[in-house]
């Protein structure tokens, strides 16, 4: 089966042209909303239900819902005069009342509804003047044609050129291909949930008794979001089983340099951290690879823990390497991980673009020798021309920044190299589940000590000179602030500019010497050139766009200044505020915005005053902005779920995540009853990167 789709499958994967009352031009308008095979229709559910069951009397409605009766048609009313409707009285078994049509040729009404007739309508009720009445009717039958109508009509999401008629009779078509399929979830776990089988969750999926089963908690939605996450999750427990059985190296350190960390720290290390480092230890020790993924919140002490990490490469008699996506942060991480390396006696180098000639030649010798132990590099590393004595292990930073051939890339450098991944965005557990549940998580959930509470406090525009006051006799007491510019488009062209005016605003007021500029623009030297003068307290004031987001790490400034914060997202503004607080004084930060906020703007300033946790701060964002827009569609690896909800059904993707894994472990090539339907499912989601896992597995 591995060889190609099965035949069973073949009927759903066929053109949609292939279905009855689908010809070019509704596939064509179909493909608008990623409808492009009948397989697709089957997972493009109703958002809605309308009841059309029968009532003797318009009475029995309230206005505003939508009524289905039988009438008689006693006379006509065209318009006295142009612009006003044209109007047909009928009565059904209690009540007369008028049939509206604001346009439509009469001869056409006339048709439809002949004096004297007996017709079956249904539409909205309205009432006009105290009197009742239904606008342009959605249906008007012959009372035999009555079955015709579905007691509950499914309302289909549309596209130009598609309506609810040809959208309900293509997904009917669909769904009379589904095939007779073994089932894939596990019987235990089915029958506690109470799902149907597949063929019937569709069945009830797309024709609902009721508004209440469309909503994602009645079974039959359910089963079907379960069956979509459950094949993204043996998808990525297949590609987790392959990393593990791929041949790792046992690195379990004797601890001696650790130690040496250990007591020259100040402090004693966070619950979260010691839990974090003896997971990765573990890993490392076990002789299969290592493919972890370390979250922490901004200033949850990730640097300790990688470096612990590294260490115990360096005890195995090996090196690690560090990565981040840009020089700034790689030199961040140099700063972070350089006092405790020297403590533990352990030779520590960075590697950059800037690295050239002769300089560059003594650092790659060395590093091809032996004697550098921990390399901290940007993008510079992967060239061919960078070889290790003997790498153990590789750390990446913010891994979204690097696409997956440059992490293999790195993998490459070594035999078996551990891999652990460190990101400081929170992500929301059912994010994380989608996005790296190939990986083992580890998650820092404490604030080491010597980190102050941040104030957050909200100010307007308009108040800008006495913020800039009050900016004047801070920087006067010794303190550092940072202010962060607009994002004015996203562009960074267009951003430097409103950098470079509100640079030379602040310099006027506080001085030439006190203000500096750093954006995305500059020469890197130039750039950090200016963060150098700034970390070593030359400048008071450091004016900059989002390129300080991440790592930098100025204990003394203890001031963020974001203007037009309503422009910004949560985790963004999230991420800027971390960058103070990192000292001993009482740090503030400051969201300037533009009145009036809007509802969304907001709510956003508020959930960032009320709270410095991330991952709560993740979760708010998840639910304002949706998955795509969170980790940012366009490099996020997210699976586009047609079903599954990722905002709301977390709790579904972890049940899906351990009932994976679970088979994985008993049946590993998918070789029993069950694992063949499981085959199915990969084939029938589009997984065909699972099933070539299997197949070369």
């Amino acid at each position: 089966m591995t060889g190609g789709r099965p035949d069973i499958l073949f009927p759903l994967f066929a053109g949609l042209e292939t279905l009855s009352g689908v010809g070019p031009k509704i596939a064509k308008a179909l493909g608008a909303i990623g409808v492009e095979r009948p397989r697709d229709l089957l997972f493009t559910l109703p958002h809605g239900v309308i009841d059309r069951r029968r009532r003797d009397s318009l009475r029995e409605v309230p206005p505003g819902a939508v009524a289905t009766v039988e009438v008689t048609v006693l006379r006509h009313q065209p318009p006295s005069r142009k612009g006003l409707p044209y109007r047909v009285i009928v009565e059904d078994r209690a009540l007369a009342f008028q049939i509206v049509f604001f346009r439509g040729a009469p001869k056409w009404i006339e048709a439809q509804l002949p004096v004297g007739a007996r017709r079956l309508v249904s539409g909205k009720v309205e009432m006009y003047d105290g009197q009742y009445q239904m606008p342009h009717p959605d249906h008007i039958l012959p009372p035999e044609e009555a079955a015709d109508l579905a007691r509950f009509e499914p309302v289909y999401p549309l596209t130009a050129g598609v309506t609810q008629k040809v959208m309900a009779k293509a997904a009917d078509a669909a769904l009379s291909r589904v095939p007779d399929l073994a089932e894939w979830i596990d019987p235990a776990l089915r029958a506690r949930e109470g799902w149907p089988d597949f063929a019937a969750a569709l069945n009830q999926a797309h024709h609902p008794l009721s508004g209440e089963e469309l909503a994602p908690t009645a079974p039959a939605p359910q089963r079907l979001a379960y069956d979509e996450l459950f094949a993204h999750q043996v998808t990525l427990a297949l590609a987790r089983s392959r990393v593990r059985r791929s041949k790792g190296r046992a690195n379990s350190g004797d601890g001696r340099l650790r130690d040496r960390v250990l007591a020259a720290l100040p402090y004693r290390p966070t619950g979260a951290q010691t839990r974090a480092v003896a997971d990765i230890a573990a890993d490392m020790a076990s002789g299969h690879r290592m493919n972890r993924l370390l979250m922490g919140d901004v200033g949850s002490g990730k640097t300790l823990v990688a470096l612990m990490a590294l260490l115990i490469a360096v005890e195995t008699g090996g090196q690690g390497v560090m990565m981040a996506p840009t020089e700034l942060l790689a030199r961040q991480h140099l700063e972070g991980l350089r006092p405790m390396a020297e403590a533990a006696g352990v030779e520590i180098a960075i590697l950059t673009g800037r690295d050239k000639g002769r300089e560059r030649r003594a650092k790659l010798e060395a590093l091809a020798r032996g004697d550098i132990g921990i390399l901290v590099g940007t993008h510079a590393v992967f060239q061919e021309e960078v070889v290790f004595a003997d790498l153990r292990l590789a750390i990446i930073d913010e891994q979204h920044r690097f696409g997956v051939a440059q992490r293999l890339a790195l993998s490459q450098k070594g035999a078996g190299v551990d891999v652990l991944v460190m990101t400081a965005t929170p992500i929301p557990r059912s994010l994380s589940l989608a996005q790296y549940g190939d990986m083992d998580v580890s998650v820092l959930d404490e604030k080491p000590p010597g980190r102050t509470p941040v104030k957050t406090a909200l100010s307007s525009t308009e108040r800008m000179e006495e913020v800039v006051d009050h900016l004047r006799r801070a920087v006067g007491e010794g303190r550092q602030a940072y202010w962060v510019c607009p994002l004015v488009a996203e562009s960074e062209v267009v951003d430097m500019a409103a950098a470079e005016d509100r640079f030379r605003d602040l310099r006027a007021a506080l001085g030439e010497e006190a203000v500096g500029l750093v954006h995305g623009q500059m020469p890197p030297e130039e750039r950090d050139r200016t963060m150098a003068r700034f970390a070593g307290g030359e400048i008071g004031v450091l004016v900059a766009t989002t390129v300080i987001e991440v790592g930098v790490n100025v204990p003394n400034a203890s001031i963020m200044v974001i203007e037009r914060a309503e422009h910004f997202g949560l985790a963004q503004l999230h991420q800027l505020r971390g960058r103070v607080g990192r000292g001993a004084v009482a740090s503030t930060c400051l969201l300037l915005y533009q009145p009036p906020l809007s509802e969304g703007g907001r709510r956003r300033l508020e959930i960032l005053r009320e709270t410095e946790d991330g991952f709560r701060i993740a979760e708010e964002d998840l639910i304002m902005r949706g998955a795509g827009d969170v980790l940012g569609t366009a490099q996020s690896g997210l699976p586009r779920f047609r079903v599954a909800d990722l905002e709301r059904q977390s709790a579904l993707m972890a049940l899906a995540q351990s009932d994976a894994r679970k088979l994985l472990h008993d049946d590993p090539k998918l070789e029993t009853e069950r694992g063949g339907a499981v085959r199915v499912l990969l084939w029938l989601m589009g997984k065909d990167e699972a099933i070539r896992l299997i197949s070369v597995g």
